[in-house]
């Protein structure tokens, strides 16, 4: 029987306006991580207390990560998907919410971020209304897609809507469970979780962020556009199944080696490592897919810079998913975790995975749109040549700055002490190789500019197709037919596809988050932990206010070189009222979590004045406005509450002391500063900030570092 034919066309405008948002933010994310970059090299360049490393290093990760690649997620999987359903959006109107909902999401980090309006969570610094937004928005994307799905015309799920679907699922999921907080204000809450299990939930949803935002959706796009640039089938629809379900199991398992060797119970970070080894299978299973479908056609790879920027795109990726399963054994991670070797490998993902991945996306996308050729193929390969220039640039230096970090770090002397007591003696050798990444990442920059001229030349001379008009016959319910792949059956069902992909990566969360939360014996408790006083409380939340967490850890690890350094390794029950953690995942500068006692007040003081006074040839930047401010303690009774709520045992009715406990404390510093000739008022912000540091790992008894042999 044959299925009438159908005339309709396809919405255009909306990928359209998530390339231009993807364009554009991807820009000025780029400039603000250059900006970043360079801060390290010259610490003058932190301008105002809005602009230091601290709060714009999130400014930059957000994004790169939610403005750049997600917009461009959006507007590939709102072009393919309709031609792969053969079937318009759902709803003009949602895909019209689902954009300007977005944007807005995104303008808001950018106008709580530099504030220092965060949470201090990587990749999930956004406020709680701010997250209350992203889910909302993500309903709305995740109800367009899945309506548009329902009334296809093609009667088959392709590949790339598989990752899609997954996608949006596991997205959900992830940002759900993370965001658990405690709202105090409407701009500040404290996270639901303490401690190690806090860090297991962070890390849970940062891992499988970057597999389920920056792989995931990109792999359904790269199932779709390298095919139809390459003009050839898909090379394996047998290696794309094993790919799919392989790939969404395991990857869900693999955060718990983010935190190797720290207080997260040992079978966490075992089942992390196991599973994050067998990533390399399906990981590569999609790279072989995306390269092979090019066999035969590599001629026509040298000559179309398209072409050129996937192939460059998924060598990236099959880079990096090779380098995190590396980077998970125990033994490399013992070297490479806290240094400059992560960010490294890092960028080589986004950088090679996504940005060419995206870059070669809107030079396919937008000429058709436009119904008119590029502008200039040559300037587009141009970008193509300095752009892969700027990586290598990036990474290379990185790399030698990581190995660099962890043999000083490591290095004793034939007599059993540390050969580089000083940390700052790391940090002075590392600047020339920041330079370089700086200039690396400015040659990448170049590019990108490059590219906005070249497509906007490109649309200057064309003319939009906002509707595409096209036609298909309409679907006809279709049953399974004999010889037919037992995987067909799922294809023609889009719910239980989801219902599936719901259950395969809830497996792995759910056994590794779980035992943690109800197995008290993971998270042995210390008598000898108290709650922060309301001072150090205060303290803290300008600590995460300045960022300080992106460039200090808070994590001794049982190394000997770390407790020869710093002193007693870190104990689970120490954290126990940290909400949220503050373990850290970079050190640019040293370990803090036994700075408790080890330096007077006064130090402190000089210290965040002006770092160069305690510390010559520091990169930190100075934080004058703490001297100047006053302390904010209109909120304290409303956080010492919250506290309470999520299960720190502050006594019943200390409300009503807090107050005069906080004063007291901060008299007794300022008193402690005077004895040093220095004259401050205790109500400043940065006798706050000093308490919290001074009570940093002290509520167990450390062992004298210049003891340990």
């Amino acid at each position: 029987m044959n299925a009438p034919i159908e005339k309709f066309s396809y919405d255009n405008t909306t990928p359209r306006n998530f390339l231009f948002a993807a364009v554009i933010f991807g820009a000025i994310g780029m400039l603000v991580g250059l900006l970043v970059a360079l801060q390290l090299v010259f610490p003058v360049l932190n301008f105002t207390d809005f602009t230091t490393f601290g709060r714009i290093r999130p400014l930059h990760t957000n994004a790169v990560i939610f403005a750049f690649v997600g917009n461009a997620m959006f507007a590939g999987v709102y072009y393919s998907l309709q031609r792969l359903c053969k079937a318009r959006m759902y709803s003009d109107l949602l895909s019209r919410i689902h954009f300007w909902g977005w944007q807005l999401i995104i303008l808001s980090a950018v106008a709580t971020l530099p504030l220092g309006i965060t949470t201090s969570k990587e990749y999930a610094e956004l406020e709680w209304p701010i997250d209350i937004a992203i889910t909302l928005i993500w309903v709305v994307f995740g109800w367009n897609m899945f309506a548009t799905i329902i009334k296809r015309r093609e009667k088959h799920l392709y590949v790339a809507i598989w990752f899609y679907i997954a996608t949006f699922v596991t997205v959900a999921v992830l940002h759900i469970v993370n965001s658990f907080s405690m709202p105090v204000t409407f701009l500040k809450s404290y996270s639901w979780y303490a401690g190690v299990q806090d860090a297991l939930v962070q890390w849970w949803y940062g891992h499988n962020a970057v597999a389920f935002f920056l792989t995931t959706p990109f792999l359904g796009i790269m199932y779709y556009f390298v095919p139809k640039a390459a003009n050839r089938p898909i090379y394996s629809y047998r290696l794309s199944i094993i790919h799919f379900w392989a790939l969404i199991f395991i990857y869900i398992w693999a955060g718990p080696h983010h935190l190797l060797y720290t207080a997260l119970p040992d079978w966490a970070q075992s089942l992390g490592t196991v599973f994050s080894v067998m990533l390399i299978a399906p990981s590569w299973g999609g790279m072989i897919n995306g390269l092979l479908t090019l066999r035969g056609a590599w001629d026509k790879v040298r000559e179309d810079v398209v072409l050129k920027f996937f192939v460059v795109a998924l060598t990236a990726y099959g880079m990096a998913t090779f380098e995190g399963p590396m980077l998970s054994l125990k033994n490399v991670n013992a070297i490479a975790h806290y240094t400059d070797w992560i960010v490294a490998h890092v960028h080589v993902g986004g950088l090679g995975w996504n940005g060419f991945l995206i870059f070669g996306m809107l030079y396919w996308l937008i000429p058709r749109m436009y119904g008119i050729e590029l502008h200039s193929k040559k300037l587009a390969n141009f970008h193509f040549w300095i752009g892969t220039l700027g990586i290598i640039f990036y990474a290379i230096p990185m790399y030698w700055a990581g190995f660099t970090q962890s043999s000083m770090w490591k290095e004793f002397t034939q007599d059993g002490v540390l050969a580089y007591p000083n940390f700052l003696e790391t940090v002075t050798q590392l600047k020339y190789m920041y330079m370089v990444r700086a200039l690396g990442g400015a040659i990448y920059l170049v590019g990108v500019f490059v590219m906005c001229y070249n497509l906007w030349a490109t649309v200057a001379k064309g003319k939009f197709v906002a509707n595409e008009a096209t036609q298909a016959p309409a679907v006809i319910p279709s049953h399974a037919h004999p010889g037919e792949h037992w995987h067909r059956w799922i294809e023609r069902r889009p719910v239980q596809m989801l219902l599936f992909s719901l259950v395969v990566i809830l497996i792995g969360g759910i056994i590794e988050l779980v035992p943690t939360f109800l197995i008290k014996s993971n998270i042995p408790t210390l008598s000898a932990v108290k709650p922060y006083t309301p001072l150090e409380l205060e303290g803290r939340d300008l600590y995460i206010r300045e960022g300080c967490v992106s460039c200090h850890s808070q994590m001794v690890r049982p190394f000997r070189s770390e407790t020869t350094r710093y002193g007693e390794y870190s104990k689970a029950g120490e954290f126990i009222y940290d909400h949220p953690f503050l373990w850290g995942s970079k050190r640019t500068g040293p370990d803090l979590h036994r700075i408790g006692g080890k330096y007077p007040d006064s130090w402190h003081y000089n210290h965040m004045l002006d770092p160069e006074l305690t510390s010559a040839n520091s990169i930190m930047p100075s934080y004058p406005w703490l001297f100047e401010r006053k302390l904010n303690t209109d909120n304290t009774i409303a956080k010492i509450k919250a506290m309470r709520k999520i299960g720190v045992p502050y006594e019943n009715n200390y409300e009503e002391k807090a107050m005069n406990d906080l004063n007291t404390q901060a008299k007794a510093i300022a008193e402690n500063l005077k004895k040093d000739n220095i004259n401050i008022a205790p109500d400043r912000e940065i006798i706050a900030l000093i308490a919290y540091m001074q009570r940093l790992g002290t509520d167990i008894k450390v062992i004298d570092s210049t003891q340990t042999k």
